[in-house]
């Protein structure tokens, strides 16, 4: 499976906004679970498809995420080619004055 990756350091409450012009897969999983998805094993992560963007997933620990983008296709994607979509990642950081 063909997928975009980006692996960020997170606090507890930062949110990932993602847009994509068309329905994709967006997973925010810690590296463990990242590494069982990426070998085609099980893994739990947050998010799941999306249709309407920008799609926004809080994040609930602090720590390094790992954030996949997929296509959802009905047509075999080539191997040898990732799948053509445009997409942007936006982290927004919670900021010091929302833990009071």
């Amino acid at each position: 499976m063909k997928f975009v990756h980006q692996r960020e350091h997170l606090n507890e409450g930062d949110m990932v906004i993602i847009d994509c012009s068309q329905t994709c897969n967006i997973r925010l999983m810690n590296d463990a679970n990242f590494r069982s998805f990426k070998n085609g094993g099980r893994h739990t992560y947050h998010g799941g498809a999306f249709e309407r963007f920008p799609a926004k997933i809080k994040v609930p620990s602090t720590g390094f995420w790992n954030i996949t983008i997929d296509v959802v296709t009905r047509r075999p994607i080539s191997v040898t080619r990732k799948p053509t979509f445009t997409h942007s990642i936006k982290i927004v950081r919670k900021s010091p004055s929302d833990f009071r």
